[in-house]
């Protein structure tokens, strides 16, 4: 008698998720892969190879390469012209003009420093630069200058008979492209009680002289300090004014110690006292406070003290919110006059210190999103919102603490994406919307600890197959070795993509109402996922699948995958168990002609050269398959663009129980 023939069993997979390397291969969702590497998880029987990236190139057909190791890039937009900016490794900076596909210097080397650079723009008139320790510039499209402004105006004379405001001249800025400062004088009783500043200028590196003429008396004289944002300068705070002070000219103030050089002041009086003393030259490298001292002589009074205070935190962040210019450091936010990027000294300019302990550090990132200003630290989230001058010119805002234990040290992976924000940490990716932080990728809880966080890590948003996507870019050692990856955001689904094994550095840039992706490798300048024709490595590898019977070994007869090929290549299959994978199985779309007898028929043209046939479109490739075990998935390989792939497709037997 025959023996029955043993029941074939068969699993379709076509509904498809995104990456889970939360689980065990053997405990993700059958819809779900292991690993997927450049295919987008688009839909229902529909994985999308992405395209590689390109390289870009100038108006003169010149590939794009940085001249320098760069440290940071980002994208501006200045007089309607997208630009990518380059800072780099020996403090230079260049431009690559998207719009008109020009290159050049923003600044010369030494103008920054090589790490924590940062930049964005106001309107559409300038970027805005932050340097960690050399402060505040801008750029215009044609001209980088130092934002030294005129910080304050101390009267040292009040002078005698006028009749009429006198005029007031400040001295030109030191960076000829720099904006000239202007001030006005206010008059009461024939002396001059006040000197406002109008403008408060940009490009000063030393105080300006101030000049005040006319308005029918004499003797009125000021002093300008200026303000920069730069570290191990130093501020001089009056503790005691003394008394009989009479003679601004010949009371001196001495600055020694603090490890730095060249801080000079000049004291300011007023009722016999010394009221302040405005900085006639901030110094530099001044970094030890335990030795610095301050000390007033002359004048003809007595007793006056004063201790001096070094700007000794690095500036961590810059934004353009509510007509204002935003920059961190320590703990201190400072903001701007209203309508102003350089004026940080009129009545409605200030500064706010954070001083809630749900800071713990000081501020990391700042953030203008969704009609908000975001204030990150390593693990909280504030907001201010609100903004608005009193009657008086002062500023007021609402401070509010939206997250206590989430934050991030990351700060170039921040960025909004729709109404949220989202933000990487050493731990997981979260999206902070409205007054809520919520973890999305929980999928990647398997590589996160693989993530090398000494290198890079950026973040932007990108268009993939018509879908507004996020994506970040590090360095993980999770699958393939050590190499940069992107892993890409959308509709609760996560894939990986990799335009790269060592590109560094991303950024988004909306070009021609389509948000692209750019990215710098080895100082070279890419377009990412731009490049429809040149070869793409994917891999999909799929769950390990119980095929419905956890307990009972599978033996492995046939697989098949459903895909569209636009391109003649190959597809490189193994059927894995639990124990190992298969051997590899190639399938093709390449069609072979043969004859009568079985015999190869080959094809020229009419240069001699063979041709292929290819089966383009839609096919079901399969072959027969070997392996065994208690799960069963496949991993499918290729190196070629478009493909679209349908579904993956089992024939096996059931054996053994246990």
């Amino acid at each position: 008698m025959a023996a029955a023939e043993q029941k074939k069993s068969y699993q379709v997979i076509k509904q498809f998720k995104g990456l889970n390397t939360k689980a065990n291969r053997t405990s993700i969702g059958e819809d779900e892969f292991s690993w997927i590497e450049n295919v987008m998880p688009i839909g229902y029987a529909n994985l999308k190879v992405v395209n590689n990236r390109s390289t870009v190139y100038t108006s003169g057909n010149v590939a794009v390469t940085f001249s320098n190791n760069v440290v940071h890039t980002t994208s501006v937009n200045v007089n309607n012209k997208d630009y990518i900016l380059a800072f780099e490794q020996d403090g230079r900076a260049e431009y690559f003009n998207i719009t008109d596909g020009t290159t050049g210097n923003v600044a010369v080397s030494g103008t920054f420093s090589n790490s924590g650079v940062q930049a964005t723009q106001w309107k559409i008139d300038r970027a805005l630069i932050i340097d960690p320790s050399k402060g505040y510039f801008t750029w215009d499209g044609n001209n980088t200058v130092a934002v030294g402004s005129v910080g304050v105006i101390g009267l040292s004379n009040a002078g005698s008979g006028y009749t009429s405001a006198p005029a007031v001249t400040i001295g030109a800025p030191n960076d000829p492209n720099g904006v000239q400062a202007n001030a006005t004088a206010t008059i009461a009783n024939g002396v001059i009680t006040s000197i406002t500043l109008t403008e408060a200028g940009s490009g000063y590196t030393s105080s300006p002289t101030v000049t005040i003429t006319g308005g029918g008396g004499s003797s009125g004289a000021a002093v300008a300090g200026v303000l920069s944002f730069a570290t191990g300068t130093v501020t001089v705070l009056v503790t005691n004014g003394g008394t009989d002070y009479t003679n601004a000219s010949n009371t001196v103030v001495t600055i020694t110690g603090g490890g730095g050089s060249n801080a000079a002041g000049t004291a300011i009086l007023s009722g016999g006292q010394i009221t302040q003393v405005v900085m006639t030259n901030p110094g530099s490298g001044y970094t030890n406070s335990a030795n610095l001292t301050v000390t007033i002589t002359g004048g003809g009074g007595s007793n006056a003290t004063a201790k001096g205070v070094i700007n000794s935190s690095q500036n961590t962040g810059i934004a353009s919110f509510s007509g204002r210019v935003w920059i961190s450091y320590g703990r201190t936010v400072a903001y701007s006059a209203a309508g102003s990027y350089n004026d940080f000294t009129s009545v409605s300019a200030g500064n706010v210190i954070l001083t809630d302990s749900t800071l713990h550090g000081n501020i990391i990132q700042l953030l203008s999103a969704n009609n908000f200003l975001y204030i990150f630290g390593d693990d909280s989230i504030n907001v201010f919102s609100d903004v608005r001058v009193t009657t008086t010119g002062t500023t007021l805002f609402t401070n509010t603490n939206v997250s206590a234990s989430v934050g991030s040290k990351r700060k170039y992976a921040i960025f909004p994406y729709f109404r949220a924000v989202l933000l990487l940490n050493d731990y997981g990716v979260y999206a902070l919307v409205g007054s809520t932080t919520s973890k999305i990728s929980d999928a990647l809880d398997g590589i996160f600890p693989t993530i090398d966080f000494t290198s890079p890590v950026y973040g932007g948003q990108v268009l993939l197959n018509g879908i507004l996507c996020a994506a970040f870019n590090f360095k993980q050692n999770y699958y393939g070795g050590s190499r940069y990856v992107q892993a890409v955001f959308f509709e609760k689904k996560w894939f990986i993509t990799s335009e790269g094994d060592t590109l560094q550095y991303i950024t988004s840039v909306p070009v021609s109402g389509l948000i692209t992706l750019y990215g710098i490798d080895s100082n070279a300048l890419y377009t990412l996922y731009s490049n429809s024709t040149g070869n793409t490595s994917s891999t999909v590898q799929t769950a390990l699948m119980p095929m419905n019977d956890p307990i009972r070994t599978k033996q492995a007869l046939k697989a098949a995958i459903e895909a569209t090929l636009l391109n003649s290549g190959n597809l490189y299959l193994t059927i894995d168990s639990e124990a190992g994978s298969s051997p590899q199985y190639m399938l093709n779309n390449i069609a072979t002609w043969t004859n009568a007898f079985g015999n190869t028929i080959g094809w020229i043209n009419n240069s001699s050269a063979s041709i292929s046939w290819i089966g383009a479109g839609y096919n079901l490739y399969k072959t027969d398959a070997q392996q065994y075990g208690k799960y069963l998935g496949q991993t499918v390989t290729a190196t070629m663009p478009g493909i679209t792939y349908h579904g993956y497709e089992f024939e096996h037997e059931l054996r053994v129980r246990f």
